[in-house]
């Protein structure tokens, strides 16, 4: 197949690769667009690799703007956006670019209250969806609802920020209140948004996902359900590894389209559930909105092309069925999968079903590059390292011969 519309993809990185060969097995030429062209998904042949000066603010826009009125003047592409910043700064500017790309978001108000934990809290609580309580810290005042908690919890912030990231993990785990609370005091002055939630009893394998393309009249144009083998770090980090879950298909995806159509969500979606290993019953964690997933391309390898979904809907073309594999495809960061599964005491192997055929998120035989590039900046860092623990080491010159 072949397509003279492109795709313009906003943010490399695991997530962007990803986006980016799936566009590309179906003939959509695709752009890939990151702040620092030395990445190595930058070398993907799946893209032609453009280097901007940043992924949101004033700045993107500008880029995308100069983009749309020279490189892509009178094509129109589709946007498709991997990174949270960027969806809210396409958001907010959505005017601007609308005439220039084609791309389909919720409302400005639900972008801002799903994309931050305690409006999605606020939302799902309202429309009687199956989440855990939450305690809004923005300030030590509010330290003693944390007693309320039942314990364990896990704490993360209310939005994405950087200062946090600089400074914090992702999210931890307390198991008590005085942790909690000394846990969110020393956020606090770094950022006054933290939010506090019962934890989910499991391991990382009861943590699922469905993975929606939605069209602009609220019609679901694809569906897919997967689950994680790990996370990393374990039980609080991102995707390590993942499987299809077509056993749970039916229930996760009608429970995710009846939240979404209820909450005006339209475009590129997702949401995160958790089997409490008590009730046995699926919890909901938290959505991905107006982007893809970090973990989007296990459904295009396992027969779900939800990008190339996207880009057909913006084009008003329809909508590939489904594809079944043969054999179901894993998905992992052989890097994040072997630390995660190192820190678990687990053979590297299991939680891999027989048979399952394993895809790496770097190595492709037919797209090397990018592989060969992160492994030698892997290597590179490596001997950085073991040069600068070496000369921390080494005795002073002339120490003690006065």
């Amino acid at each position: 197949m072949s397509a003279e519309t492109p795709a313009v993809v906003v943010g490399a990185g695991v997530n962007g690769l990803g986006v980016a060969r799936s566009l590309a097995r179906e003939g959509v030429p695709v752009w890939l667009l990151d702040a620092d062209g030395r990445r190595p998904e930058m070398r993907t042949r799946a893209a032609v690799p453009v280097t901007v000066q940043s992924l949101h603010g004033e700045v993107l826009i500008e880029e995308l703007v100069h983009l749309g009125t020279t490189r892509f003047s009178g094509q129109r592409p589709v946007l498709l956006l991997t990174q949270e910043e960027s969806v809210k700064t396409v958001s907010h500017h959505r005017d601007r670019l609308s005439s220039l790309y084609r791309f389909s978001l919720p409302g400005r108000d639900v972008v801002d209250t799903l994309l931050h934990k305690r409006g999605f809290q606020c939302v799902a609580e309202q429309l009687g969806s199956p989440i855990p309580p939450l305690v809004h810290v923005r300030a030590f005042a509010d330290l003693p609802a944390l007693e309320k908690l039942r314990y364990p919890v896990v704490i993360k912030p209310g939005e994405r920020n950087a200062d946090y990231g600089q400074h914090f993990r992702k999210a931890y785990r307390a198991n008590n209140s005085a942790e909690s609370a000394e846990l969110v005091s020393r956020i606090l002055p770094v950022m006054a948004d933290v939010v506090v939630q019962e934890w989910i009893e499991g391991p990382d394998a009861n943590i699922h996902f469905c993975l929606q393309y939605i069209g602009r009249e609220g019609q679901v144009a694809a569906s897919f359900t997967g689950r994680k083998i790990r996370s990393w770090p374990p039980q609080v980090g991102g995707t390590a590894s993942c499987i299809p879950a077509p056993e749970v298909h039916a229930e996760l995806s009608a429970m995710t389209t009846q939240f979404f159509h209820a909450a005006g969500v339209v475009g590129m979606a997702s949401m995160e559930y958790k089997r409490d290993a008590r009730s046995l019953e699926f919890r909901m964690v938290e959505p991905t909105i107006g982007r893809t997933d970090y973990q989007e391309e296990v459904a295009t390898l396992n027969g779900v092309n939800l990008p190339h979904a996207a880009w057909c809907a913006e084009l008003d073309r329809p909508i590939p069925a489904a594809t079944v594999c043969e054999r179901p495809v894993a998905w992992r960061v052989r890097s994040e999968d072997m630390q995660s599964a190192a820190a678990q005491g687990q053979d590297f192997a299991q939680g891999y079903p027989p048979g399952v055929r394993v895809a790496d998120a770097w190595w492709r035989w037919g797209d090397p590059m990018p592989s060969v590039v992160e492994r030698f900046r892997y290597i590179e860092r490596a001997i950085h390292r073991r040069a600068s623990q070496l000369l921390t080491r080494r005795p002073q010159s002339g120490a003690g011969h006065e």
